[in-house]
């Protein structure tokens, strides 16, 4: 698997808890039990290491599930992408650790023609997840 270096390479950018928690208006305590309930996935990096999440598993509220959009709403700007949390626990029982998991949806899969975080967000959750299934 890659280095931390190569992880920051295909993510880009990463949000901290709090930067979740001030896009989501929830506090750090739900940001950090979306991590534990494997709604969301981070990794510790940087020196002093910090908790970072992908800023790309959050969409604008009304993208949250990209197969039936809704109207934008000033009550909800972001949300987490809703088909991550069941592609997260088939990673998860393929054996996955956080870190590969990231590296994973970031990388090219040319199954997909794209990026697994790329396909999730365009809608193609069952694709991905098949995909992913087939890691086993």
């Amino acid at each position: 698997m890659s280095a931390p270096s190569d992880l920051d390479q295909l993510v880009g950018t990463w949000l901290t808890v709090p930067d979740i928690a001030e896009m989501l208006d929830v506090d750090g305590g739900k940001v950090r039990r979306l991590l534990q309930e494997r709604k969301l996935v981070g990794v510790r990096r940087g020196s002093p290491p910090v908790l970072s999440v992908p800023a790309d598993l959050l969409v604008p509220g009304h993208l949250a599930n990209p197969a039936q959009p809704e109207a934008p709403s000033d009550d909800r700007p972001w949300a987490v992408l809703a088909a991550l949390q069941g592609t997260l626990t088939v990673l998860e029982d393929d054996g996955f650790t956080d870190h590969e998991t990231i590296e994973w949806l970031f990388s090219p899969e040319e199954t997909l023609g794209t990026t697994p975080i790329a396909a999730l967000r365009a809608g193609r959750k069952t694709e991905v997840r098949r995909v992913a299934q087939a890691l086993l």
